[in-house]
């Protein structure tokens, strides 16, 4: 073979080449993509849960409040009751 066939063969071969590593590059490129994707719906869900968290211990919060101020009351009624001569 002469020294331009060689040329054309190695020519050839770097386009394959070429191909095959653009191919590749291209499809972790598009993985990568689909993974930030995921990850950005994950950290979306993950605030929504947060904030429904926060919701849900300000509830039980508020909750504890009204049973300790229900209790009080139930106390107090009691002593009412008492003085007032009745049992319980």
């Amino acid at each position: 073979m002469d020294a331009t066939a060689w040329g054309a063969l190695i020519t050839g071969a770097a386009v394959v080449i070429g191909a095959v590593v653009a191919h590749l590059g291209k499809r972790a490129e598009n993985a990568t993509t689909r993974m930030n994707s995921a990850m950005d719906q994950i950290q979306e869900e993950r605030d929504g849960l947060r904030v429904q968290l926060a919701d849900r211990d300000k509830r039980i919060a508020e909750l504890l409040e009204q049973r300790l101020t229900d209790q009080v009351e139930l106390a107090r009624l009691r002593v009412q009751i008492i003085e007032m001569g009745g049992q319980l």
